[in-house]
């Protein structure tokens, strides 16, 4: 998901914390249920530092990509940056993991092939 928050280089301006936490953007509640059903996705990325909106804790199904998404077993990979230089769409991502045993998470580092321009 492109927003162009991978822009912002002040880490206190790409958190974006105040006293209700963190204000960053993130897919609505009702798009997660529709990629997993409608489109059948693999994961979800996006350029803010987690894969939910800073505020998901307060939507009707909270958190939706860590309970939906994650939930099922489909990835996240949050803090992408570069996403201003892809195209609209026809990339193909490429995400190999660390192996981390016993691990929840793992660092990757994501790959993007377009066409030649």
């Amino acid at each position: 998901m492109r927003t162009d928050w991978s822009l912002k280089k002040d880490p206190a301006e790409y958190l974006n914390l105040d006293e209700e936490g963190a204000h960053t953007p993130g897919p609505h509640q009702n798009l997660i249920p529709w990629l997993i059903d409608q489109r059948d996705v693999v994961g979800f990325g996006c350029e803010a530092v987690g894969t939910d909106a800073g505020q998901a804790a307060h939507f009707t199904v909270p958190m939706p990509c860590h309970h939906l998404m994650h939930g099922n077993g489909r990835f996240g990979l949050p803090a992408l940056t570069n996403l201003d230089k892809l195209p609209p769409q026809g990339s193909v991502i490429i995400t190999p993991p660390l192996k981390i045993r016993q691990g929840s998470g793992s660092p990757v580092r994501v790959l993007a092939l377009t066409e030649k321009a």
